[in-house]
């Protein structure tokens, strides 16, 4: 079983390996670009990169990984988007996983409002992460299930919170990265999940009341209640 966590910054990977330090010390591996840690320990290999921000370099990183990999003879079975995100109706600090990666804001503004590429026959706007995995990893991490939110501009007012969340019931979170994580993933072949915990919440931006550290930390908890799961699942 070979897993690929892709985050964002290096402040969530570090975040991410300091709960997978039971897996033992990472090697570096250069790939164009930046860098992936490498724990080879069979038979659960877990790789981490940090890809950069927003979903366009997400999805850059990701497929630079991947590609490495293939050309390797050593594909990656599932990739795993990873960090920080702004919780709709979810506690500081709390775990979530998403049921589906949604892109939020991808599409045009309308006369009758906001409509989606794949409602403009473009492609697709969700990918759906396997469904007994999610349902594992909620249980495991005492996460909150629920689609996630992919935007390129985060948002700072309590109306485009309230649009947001008309348009996406249910959903927990919103990050940057999670829709081109899985844009890669999918273009590879390999199944795809996102794990984030809160720092903030969705709405008027005030940075004073974010959680940074502490969700930093909750992120590397989750992961090393995650690792049993992984090592568990069958693609």
């Amino acid at each position: 079983m070979r897993v690929l966590v892709v985050t964002a910054v290096p402040a969530e990977r570090d975040a991410v390996t300091s709960g997978l330090n039971a897996e033992g010390p990472p090697q570096t591996l250069r790939l164009p670009g930046g860098y992936v840690l490498h724990r080879p320990a069979a038979p659960l290999v877990l790789d981490v990169v940090a890809a950069g921000v927003g979903p366009a370099a997400a999805a850059a990183g990701t497929a630079t990984a991947l590609t490495a990999a293939s050309a390797a003879d050593a594909p990656y079975d599932l990739v795993v988007s990873a960090g920080i995100a702004g919780g709709l109706q979810q506690p500081l600090g709390g775990v979530v996983v998403a049921s589906s990666i949604v892109a939020a804001d991808l599409g045009a503004m309308t006369p009758s409002g906001f409509a989606s590429v794949g409602e403009l026959g473009f492609g697709t706007v969700e990918h759906a992460p396997p469904k007994q995995l999610v349902r594992d990893v909620a249980e495991a991490t005492g996460a909150a299930a629920g689609p996630v939110l992919t935007v390129s501009t985060v948002t700072g007012t309590a109306e485009r919170a309230e649009e947001l969340a008309a348009r996406h019931p249910g959903a927990v979170a919103e990050a940057m990265e999670g829709f081109g994580v899985a844009e890669a993933a999918a273009a590879h072949g390999a199944a795809v999940l996102e794990v984030r915990t809160v720092s903030n919440s969705v709405g008027p931006r005030e940075r004073a009341a974010w959680r940074i550290p502490e969700a930093l930390a909750a992120l590397g908890g989750g992961f090393a209640a995650l690792v049993p799961v992984l090592r568990a699942w069958k693609p």
